[in-house]
């Protein structure tokens, strides 16, 4: 998930360029392509993550982007900064998820060869 601000930032466009692709084609963010933040969730996100101060100041809800919701907005903008962003980011977002599967993967290893050693050592006090 990217904030709208961020999104901006990295498709080198203005907020409210994003936020005008989102208000005019809603009907290419279904749910889950997009998520509003409420005030309260607002808040949290910038007592987090300090560098996010700025969204105290900003008059409309922030927005995040999940991967989908990322691609359609670079079918709206058509801008090569666009796509050519969203391409990277997608492709680090599936790197990452390859990595996290990679360590669940090894930890469930890890989980079973404990449990293992766990059933031999209790047979072995039977």
């Amino acid at each position: 998930m990217i904030l709208s601000n961020h999104v901006a930032e990295l498709y080198g466009v203005e907020t409210r360029e994003i936020n005008q692709a989102v208000k005019n084609n809603p009907e290419k963010f279904p749910e889950g392509y997009i998520i509003e933040l409420d005030k309260q969730e607002k808040m949290e996100v910038v007592k987090n993550f300090d560098n996010l101060g700025n969204l105290l100041y900003s008059p409309a809800p922030p927005k995040a982007f999940t991967e989908k919701g990322l691609y359609m907005l670079a079918t709206i903008l058509k801008s090569p900064r666009a796509v050519q962003t969203t391409i990277e980011l997608n492709l680090a977002m599936l790197k990452f998820r390859h990595s996290v599967r990679r360590e669940n993967v090894e930890k469930i290893k890890q989980l079973e060869e404990e449990l293992t050693q766990l059933r031999r050592e209790l047979k072995q006090k039977e």
